[in-house]
């Protein structure tokens, strides 16, 4: 008996293919995108005329209660900001440069620089916080070259600023302490309607809006320019996939941070494109924090929810234990959506049941593929049968490009949501795109079902990250780390796939404290890397898991022969982890090559696990 799926509405998922006798494949979508906004703002100042007293943002004070912001008193408040960033000469030479991560603060003064057409640039915090030598800080403020700068907590960032420290940038604080000389937030207030209006007269798609920055996978941080045009048109973009997003304000629940492209740009624009509201959640999906991810779940209902695929897994063992929180979870929202990995398919099948225990249907769970520099979305997946891995057909005016390469497609991609490049970076600007203009994305993709292209794509590693065995046998590391990953669950968070000019495969294995403390509670303790590592148990469990794996592999390109765990925290200043979390593999191996070593040593270690 099938389950019925609760009402939603979706746009066309149809694709146009045209295959070259070179081999290249275009796709499109034959669909029309519609009318497209001039500016960011213009729906924020609708609502502000419409329905002034809903809630476009909110989040707990001190005291734990919602503070909250109402579209008049935003767009009240952006027009005042925007008065004294005017008369602070900003532009795209001067821009604003946040620091902070994700609040009210950061929100309108966000909108106050895009609604005068002065771009901002947020950083992530791990550059201010985590880091030890503020090297990405100091680069990304060398080449934005910024006239303002806010975080809210000088006490917090007072190191980072003052190991930054530019005289010819006025610093703004919410909270002031230790030495900075600084202008409170508060005192960004200038009444000057006719400079805003004349200003915002101005912005056109054109307009740079923000710079947001790579994860600096491959490098140093890139900033990415962010054009009104692209906001606007990627919006409606993903309005178009998903219809039922504008039938209504939706509301949201949300922690992904804002110097992120889904954060910043899909779910701030969500939330003030339909009216909604935004809700935002200081908690986060590690341990201790989803504490407060979930008490916000308790009071406030979604109508869309968006998370990485470790929040999913987190959010669906705690929806497993708690009958009021499903119950509030599921009582509205109409879909989930993940991005960042695929979702292992033990957490979507989770999901699913648990939906239909409490409200009897289904709750369509979509996807797509993007990144920072196409702002971000360029494929969606939300018609038929979606499963992970899936990644959907291009959105309307977005148009790809399949180039043959090393046995895979790469994908590449063009429209007008795609950056126009790199801020002050020409070189590499010019290297990101193609003769044809196309965006060179560094994704494979492969059909779902190639005699039925209207099926869509499958995501298919990242072509760089591959390598050959010394037997000249490629390995698909994306598609690896994937497997291995659901394979181990829920020991291993994620995977560096080795074996570069190797006889076979190996692997470091970066492990879920949650995960092995659900097996092994003794661990809670010390949930230190290196205590997990030398816990006899769970390494006899990865060692059973090891035997089985390879009992599964089809060739020695998905064979694993040996593993070691990663017995300290991987490091943000070499690069081989993001701000985000994801780990960089070339940057892992690089720095982690006495772990290699040991791997493929005559003699391995003790801590190395093999089958």
């Amino acid at each position: 008996m099938s389950v019925r799926e609760r009402a939603v509405e979706l746009g066309p998922q149809d694709v146009v293919i045209d295959r070259r006798k070179n081999g290249i494949i275009y796709a499109r979508s034959p669909n029309a995108l519609g009318a497209v906004p001039r500016t960011m703002t213009s729906s924020l100042a609708h609502w502000a005329q419409t329905t002034p007293d809903a809630v476009l943002v909110a989040r707990r004070g001190p005291d734990g209660e919602w503070i909250r912001c109402t579209y008049r008193q935003a767009y009240d408040r952006v027009q005042s900001i925007g008065a004294a960033l005017l008369a602070r000469g900003l532009s795209a030479e001067r821009p604003v440069a946040i620091l902070s991560g994700n609040s009210i603060e950061h929100l309108l003064l966000a909108l106050a620089a895009m609604h005068v057409g002065i771009p901002f640039a947020p950083i992530s915090t791990a550059y201010s916080l985590v880091s030890s030598d503020y090297g990405k800080l100091r680069y990304i403020l060398d080449l934005l070259t910024p006239g303002l700068i806010f975080a809210d907590d000088a006490r917090a960032y007072g190191k980072a600023m003052a190991a930054t420290h530019r005289a010819d940038a006025e610093y703004v604080t919410l909270a002031g302490g230790g030495d900075l000389v600084a202008t409170a937030f508060a005192d960004l207030d200038r009444d000057d309607p006719a400079a805003v209006e004349a200003a915002h007269a101005r912005v056109d798609h054109d307009t740079i809006a923000k710079f947001l920055f790579t994860s600096g996978s491959t490098g140093m941080p890139k900033g990415v320019i962010t054009t009104q045009r692209m906001l606007c048109t990627n919006i409606v973009q993903g309005a178009f996939a998903m219809a039922e997003i504008s039938r209504g304000p939706q509301v949201l629940v949300d922690w992904l941070p804002w110097n992120h492209v889904f954060g910043g740009n899909q779910n701030i624009s969500l939330a003030v494109f339909t009216g909604g509201s935004l809700y935002i959640d200081d908690g986060k999906p590690t341990p201790g924090a989803f504490d407060q991810t979930i008490r916000n779940l308790k009071e406030i209902a979604p109508t869309c929810y968006f998370n990485v695929p470790k929040g999913f897994e987190l959010l669906a063992h705690r929806l497993g234990e708690d009958r009021q929180l499903r119950e509030k979870f599921f009582s509205r929202v109409k879909f989930l959506m993940y991005a960042g990995a695929s979702l292992p398919q033990h957490v979507w099948d989770a999901l699913e049941r648990l939906a239909v225990e409490t409200i009897g249907e289904r709750i369509r769970i979509v996807t797509g593929l993007g990144a920072t520099e196409t702002a971000p979305s360029i494929m969606f997946v939300t018609r038929g049968e979606v499963r992970a891995g899936m990644i959907g057909n291009p959105v309307p005016e977005c148009e790809i490009k399949l180039v043959p390469s090393l046995g895979k497609l790469e994908l590449r991609v063009r429209g007008p949501n795609i950056t126009p490049g790199y801020w002050r970076l020409p070189d590499a600007t010019r290297s990101a795109f193609d003769d044809e203009g196309y965006y060179k994305m560094g994704d494979a993709v492969r059909f779902v079902d190639p005699e039925d292209p209207q099926r869509g794509f499958m995501f298919d590693g990242r072509v760089s990250e591959d390598f050959k065995l010394v037997t000249g046998t490629w390995v698909s590391v994306g598609n690896l780390r994937a497997a291995m990953i659901a394979a181990f669950a829920p020991f291993v968070r994620d995977v560096v796939v080795a074996g570069h000019d190797r006889d076979d495969v190996s692997a470091i294995l970066l492990l879920d404290p949650d995960g092995c403390v659900a097996r092994f509670p003794e661990l809670r303790s010390d949930l230190s890397p290196a205590a997990l590592s030398r816990h006899g148990g769970l390494r006899a469990s990865l060692q059973e898991l090891l035997v089985s794996f390879r009992a599964s592999a089809t060739g020695s390109s998905t064979r694993v022969e040996r593993m070691v765990i990663l017995d300290e925290p991987p490091s943000i200043d070499h690069g081989e982890v993001t701000d985000k979390g994801s780990i960089n593999q070339r940057a892992a191996l690089a720095h982690r090559i006495g772990l290699v070593q040991e791997l493929y040593g005559e003699k391995p270690s003790d801590r190395v696990i093999r089958p």
